[in-house]
């Protein structure tokens, strides 16, 4: 019997589109009996179709891409992905037309007799090996003749460098895929990973009297019809969240109000960690989960085995012992074993890449909102902090809270040469040897800048200011100076660090640099005549590209600011506030509004070419909409109007409620307030007619009838003819408007 036919849980019988039924889908006693139902999902982005199965066997998400009549075929092609959360593994297949007509295949799946896209695979664990075979299998149409050209089984990172990289293919992983043809007509591909213990197999078997499959030279290839597909592998799975255990029970009610991103949130959820994205990152990265732990956290679970201690936990279980760095991304599973094999070393381990600077200024900050403000945080914290790391063996023998102060005392130390010094030299730069080293993580995120505008500007002090308070809760227990000095550090972080980044056009010049735009770069309408005043905003980053001094894109990280920080120096806040409320409010290339969404940088005033060349609707931090930025500008906006009212509980973002409780004088200013005000309902209007793409990562938009059309980011050709990067369909800190809403005191 071919592996195929191993075990579904769902006894039955997979029938072909005419009715023939030849593969029959046994069921086994020894399935472990799952206590709640599966959950399924499909979700439709043309030219993707992606389909989520988990059940507490397994979690899997299979990705269909076809190609639409208008793609772009030098990037879009027939492919089937399927990817695991558990050692963020995965399969991919590229596909083919036989006649080799570019376009003219076409591939879908079909639902079963039990009218589900994907059902489970479960085969008991054999002889000699801990695991059990888990997976997924669905039908695949083709509608011609195909061949399957170039087969990727073990790792979604290595489908990664294939996909986003020059098309790179490792031969060690390449040659050892073997291809067997099967008595039953089936052909599977299986590869033994390079721990010479656990194996990935992806199985075709013809489903219809007409459809055929066959091997010729390490290529399969299909005659038109109907196949059953199972992808499956014997890799520990992770334990799962369901719904109702990632929410807190005030919340429980969004499972049936939004069950498509509570579904999508569950998905990402395990006791281990919460997961950045599906499918390109179904693996632990310590921004995207703190981020979104930040601004998911009224709707969050906490307590012992909650989805806000497994968020902290799994970042503190990563810091780096040695100096204190936040890990960015985890590399486990067979990538582990190739990269460690890289360096002569034969281990699995997992890998932590600590080049961003970003996620450990993340870490105090989300851990003042759990364990100062939330009640249930307060009473867990020494049975936290006194828990041993475990996952990581790089930090065996060290517990939470010692990694904990590890990382507020390289917090400190980086802070301490500008508070001493207010000078550029003593910002935060990126780590030597790095191009990237905050969200705006791709080639041309941050034009090359090496002084990122969100963390020297928000940040810092943001974390600054959390030290203090939990070292005043008695967290950092050792470290008492700490309360003086690092409110005090945060304080001159607050008030001396924008000027640096500023940026101020005069109206004529901005209204020139924005029709030159339009000109060369953008179809539509220059909106020009909407610049009434002159252009003030922050680059967003100094010592950029082309010997820059500062990045002249102007962009959404205001929104940090916002978010995070209560600043108290008056007239830098009350400009501040009203440049950024304008800048959101007028259209693009005028301003950062699109009816796609907000775009994430804008390039019309930066005067270099390079610019516009750079950050295009391309790009992915180009003049894209990215979800979580829109989240936390709308939050942010929400949290400044609320100092204006000293007993709402919106003015505090709770670093300091004393320091919240004093009315900033933006709020007496009628012009400011009402300016800020506009901005906010203007986003929130753009948010709520774009809610159909909120729970993406990233989407761009086309120049088409007159108006920005929103078009997924990933059949857009990229800037510079480089690797193009698609959008995850669910991405972490894209379902924070489970707990972002509108509010209606400001309409």
């Amino acid at each position: 019997m071919s592996s195929l036919l191993k075990l579904s849980l769902l006894a039955g019988v997979i029938a072909a589109a005419g009715g023939d039924a030849i593969h029959a889908i046994e069921a086994r006693s020894n399935a472990p009996v799952c206590p709640n139902p599966a959950s399924l999902l499909s979700l439709p982005d043309p030219p993707y179709s992606n389909y989520f199965y988990s059940d507490c066997n397994v979690a899997a998400q299979a990705v269909i891409t076809s190609p639409l009549p208008d793609s772009n075929l030098s990037i879009i092609g027939p492919r089937l992905i399927v990817a695991w959360p558990a050692g963020n593994s995965g399969v991919c297949a590229f596909f083919a037309p036989q006649n080799g007509v570019n376009g003219s295949l076409a591939i879908e799946l079909v639902n079963s007799t039990n009218e589900q896209p994907l059902n489970p695979v479960y085969d008991a664990p054999s002889k000699g090996n801990e695991f059990p075979s888990v997976g997924i299998q669905g039908i695949l149409r083709f509608n011609s003749s195909a061949a399957l050209t170039i087969p990727i089984l073990g790792s979604i990172r290595m489908i990664r460098d294939f996909t986003e990289g020059p098309s790179l293919l490792y031969p060690t992983i390449q040659d050892a895929v073997t291809f067997t043809s099967n008595s039953d007509g089936s052909a599977t591909l299986n590869r033994i990973w390079l721990d010479n213990v656990t194996s990935t197999k992806l199985t075709f078997a013809p489903n219809g009297t007409n459809s055929k499959v066959t091997i010729s030279n390490k290529t399969l290839t299909f005659t038109a019809g109907d196949y059953l597909f199972s992808a499956e592998m014997d890799y520990p799975q992770l334990s799962q969240l369901q719904s109702s255990a990632v929410l807190n029970n005030a919340s429980t009610d969004l499972t049936t109000k939004m069950l498509d991103q509570t579904s999508a949130l569950s998905f990402l959820s395990y006791s281990e960690k919460l997961l950045a994205g599906a499918w390109r990152f179904l693996t632990y990265f310590g921004r995207d989960s703190m981020i979104s732990a930040l601004l998911l956290e009224p709707v969050l679970s906490y307590g012992n085995g909650s989805s806000m201690e497994a968020v902290i936990g799994s970042v503190l279980e990563r810091v780096n012992r040695t100096d204190g760095s936040v890990c960015h991304e985890e590399t486990i599973g067979d990538y582990a074993t190739y990269t460690n094999l890289q360096q002569n070393i034969s281990s699995s381990a997992m890998i932590c890449d600590y080049k961003m600077i970003d996620s450990d200024y993340y870490l105090p900050i989300l851990m003042e909102r759990y364990f100062v403000e939330n009640a249930v945080g307060q009473n867990r914290v020494a049975a936290f902090f006194n828990q041993s790391s475990g996952i990581n063996e790089a930090n065996r023998n060290l517990t939470w809270g010692q990694l904990a102060d590890i990382n507020a005392e390289r917090i400190m130390r980086l802070a301490a040469p500008f508070a001493r010094d207010q000078k550029k030299e003593n910002l935060i730069h990126l780590k030597e040897g790095q191009v990237v080293g905050e969200w705006r993580d791709s080639e041309y995120g941050i034009g090359g800048g090496r002084i990122p505008y969100d963390v020297n500007t928000a940040l810092v002090p943001a974390a600054l200011r959390s030290i203090a308070t939990l070292t005043r809760h008695g967290i950092y227990s050792k470290r008492n100076n700490w309360t003086q000095v690092a409110d005090v550090y945060a304080q001159i972080w607050e008030d001396n660090t924008l000027s640096f980044f500023e940026i101020n056009v005069p109206q004529a010049k901005a209204q020139s640099l924005v029709e030159s735009y339009a000109n060369s770069s953008f179809a539509g309408p220059n909106q020009s005549n909407s610049i009434d005043t002159n252009v003030v905003y922050h680059a967003v980053a100094l010592e950029g590209n082309n010997n820059q001094t500062k990045v002249e894109i102007m962009n959404t990280d205001d929104c940090f600011r916002h978010f995070l920080l209560n600043t108290t120096d008056d007239a830098q806040l009350t400009s501040f506030l009203n440049n950024s409320a304008t800048n959101i409010r007028r259209t693009f290339p005028a301003g950062l509004m699109t009816s796609a969404g907000m775009v994430v940088a804008n390039p019309a005033f930066g005067e270099d070419p390079v610019y516009a060349q750079n950050f295009t609707t391309g790009a992915y931090h180009g003049t894209v909409i990215w979800s979580w930025p829109l989240a936390m500008m709308a939050k942010g906006l929400e949290r400044q109007l609320g100092r204006c009212e000293v007993t709402s509980n919106v003015s505090v973002s709770s670093h300091s409620k004393q320091r919240a409780a004093r009315v900033p004088a933006f709020c007496t200013d009628d012009s400011v307030y009402k300016n800020v005000r506009t901005a906010y309902n203007v986003l929130w209007d753009n948010i709520e007619k774009n809610q159909n793409q909120l729970s993406q990562e990233v989407w761009s938009w086309v120049w088409k009838e007159n108006d920005f059309k929103v078009t997924p980011l990933g059949v857009i050709p990229p800037p510079g003819g480089g690797s193009q990067t698609e959008s995850d369909i669910r991405q972490l800190w894209s379902l924070v408007f489970l707990a972002v809403t509108r509010n209606s005191n400001y309409q």
